[in-house]
């Protein structure tokens, strides 16, 4: 500033006077007050914090093990995967690896999924343990769009009538009814199990009106959806549990498979659990 004028010195005498170039000038003038600072919104939490606020969700999380992905969309916060992945990983938070064993090249992924719910049903079972009753099995039916369990059963017996059991189920609870040809249209996708290639399970799904789609003969991983759900079934809840009989077994198996239902979150459909997913289709047919 100048005393005698009170005016602010010409720019290009101020640069000439300290042996600076305009343009170093003008581009500090547009960034350099900043201080250096990167462009962008603020983080809302330090690395410290944020810490902690993952601890919490694992601690808090009904189901253990779940990826930084997971962790990221139910910490509800705007960060990078990148940074949850690096301090899980800085603080021992990640969970073991599950190791993949190559089986050679694969005809199919397993990806097979469907655009809407009741188009397309899996069925798979296996078998858990039980102090008093032994070896017992486990059925469950999923839709391959919503990823919910439509149905299951639990049974000493694993046989074609413990097999239909969830079928039955499921087509009670999304038909209304269990009567001729009510789920017409719905395909069945199954292993190649003497409980699915049985004359008596195949009359009883062409009496709804279900088409059966067998998995591909040696390619477990066609029929990925259920498959997947019950690795997350021996994992999350057959493998942390020692059942004392086939009732107990019943109702721990339950509340697992309400848990899965309502709060298990899809990667695929946005982070949500199978109910929201559910419940945002069925809100839009109405709409």
């Amino acid at each position: 500033m100048s005393a005698a004028t009170g005016r602010p010195y010409p720019v290009e005498m101020v640069c000439r006077w300290f042996g600076v170039a305009r343009s170093t000038y003008y581009a500090w003038l547009k960034g350099g007050r900043r201080g250096g600072r990167k462009r962008g919104p603020k983080t809302p939490v330090n690395d410290e914090e944020l810490v902690v606020q993952i601890r919490e969700v694992i601690r808090s999380s009904p189901f253990h093990g779940e990826g930084y992905r997971k962790i990221r969309a139910r910490l509800g916060l705007r960060v990078s995967g990148k940074r949850v992945l690096r301090l899980m990983r800085e603080n021992g938070l990640l969970a073991p690896v599950r190791r993949v064993h190559a089986h050679g090249p694969r005809a199919h992924d397993g990806k097979i999924q469907s655009e809407r719910p009741n188009r397309l049903w899996g069925t798979d079972a296996t078998r858990f343990y039980t102090e008093e009753d032994g070896w017992c099995w486990f059925f469950g039916a999923i839709d391959h769009h919503v990823e919910d369990i439509v149905g299951w059963h639990v049974a000493k017996v694993g046989d074609r009538f413990a097999a239909a059991e969830p079928v039955r189920m499921g087509v009670r609870r999304e038909f209304g009814t269990s009567g001729r040809d009510v789920a017409r249209g719905l395909l069945l996708r199954h292993d190649h199990g003497p409980q699915y290639t049985s004359r008596n399970f195949r009359q009883e799904m062409a009496f709804y009106g279900i088409q059966l789609s067998p998995a591909f003969v040696g390619e477990p991983e066609g029929n990925g959806i259920i498959e997947r759900f019950m690795r997350t079934l021996k994992e999350q809840c057959l493998y942390v549990h020692r059942f004392r009989d086939l009732e107990h077994a019943r109702e721990v198996i339950g509340r697992f498979i309400e848990l899965y239902n309502s709060a298990w979150i899809l990667q695929r459909h946005g982070y949500r659990t199978p109910a929201q997913v559910r419940s945002d289709f069925l809100r839009k047919e109405v709409a």
